[in-house]
């Protein structure tokens, strides 16, 4: 059992992954005690590229992403596979790729090519055949069965909220691990998915501030049978705000001062990224192995 399907099936809990797009969110998340973090494709084509989510970002830009932040954090990351950049055989090189970098679950959408933000107009799908036969070609692709499977769909604002759960449920019969509903309108209809597939699959729900979706606490959602919680884009969100009023206040004032309170130090910034224990690290291996040994006898300092 993997720590994703570990962390999915503990009972009455369920699992708050907050939107990360570098290996430096994912660090600042993790010490804040998250145990799963979600990789945001929107996040990803912000931060990568000054651009929206319209499909932009590559796969290989998305799998460099997703091998620096496992280096550098061992949470289970979800990632927004987006629609697996083209037809079953791209997703299943777009699996393999993801999963060799390290990704614990990946998430493909039914949206055609370019595809747009969940909660964007003008989204248009593929059908459900081709759909359904991607997720077969993804769940065939995985060398490992831990690695899970999302499917979303995007259909409530192309071809209604039935249609969608019809389509839910035809990806689950294909073989998704995991059902993503995208961009529910109200309560009744959040409702009503975990109504429906809570009970027997886990669900992912989306919180996106200013989206289609009325924002729910976390515990509400799990309540309503959901098991996954993702914030995708909030730290993109904070940051760009956060940025915009720093280089404001520097192009005013011509110096940081105004903003001194609101930043971290080159202290403070350091040690949340771990500087002294990779000069530790570094420093044991100038040393030989006797050394090394003889370092660690040594007594305490008086």
């Amino acid at each position: 059992m993997t720590l994703l399907d570990s962390l999915i099936a503990q009972a009455g809990r369920g699992i708050i992954a907050p939107g990360v797009y570098d290996a430096l969110t994912a660090l600042i998340a993790a010490r804040q005690g998250f145990d799963c973090l979600y990789l945001s494709g929107a996040s990803l084509a912000y931060s990568r590229l000054g651009r929206p989510d319209i499909g932009l970002v590559s796969v290989s830009e998305l799998a460099e992403t997703v091998a620096l932040i496992c280096d550098r954090v061992g949470l289970p990351l979800i990632v927004d596979g987006d629609t697996g950049f083209g037809n079953a055989l791209n997703v299943q090189r777009t699996v393999r790729q993801l999963e060799r970098a390290g990704a614990a679950a990946i998430q493909i959408e039914d949206q055609s090519f370019p595809k747009r933000c969940g909660h964007l107009q003008g989204k248009r799908l593929v059908s459900v055949t081709e759909m359904t036969g991607k997720i077969r070609a993804a769940t065939d692709a995985r060398q490992n069965a831990g690695v899970k499977i999302i499917a979303r769909t995007d259909a409530i604002a192309v071809e209604g909220f039935g249609n969608a759960l019809d389509r839910a449920q035809a990806y689950h019969e294909a073989g998704a691990d995991i059902l993503f509903i995208e961009a529910p309108r109200t309560r009744d209809e959040l409702e009503t998915i975990g109504r429906r597939f809570g009970h027997g699959t886990p669900l992912v729900a989306n919180m996106v501030e200013g989206g289609k979706t009325p924002l729910h606490a976390a515990d509400d959602l799990i309540a309503m049978g959901y098991r996954i919680v993702i914030f995708p884009g909030g730290a993109a969100r904070a940051m760009a705000r956060q940025a915009q009023d720093y280089y404001s206040s520097l192009f005013r004032t011509g110096s940081n001062a105004a903003f001194h309170d609101r930043m971290f130090d080159l202290d403070t910034l350091n040690a949340t990224i771990g500087l002294q224990e990779m000069l530790d690290l570094g420093r044991d291996y100038d040393l030989n192995p006797d050394q090394v040994a003889a370092e660690t006898r040594k007594p305490p300092s008086a």
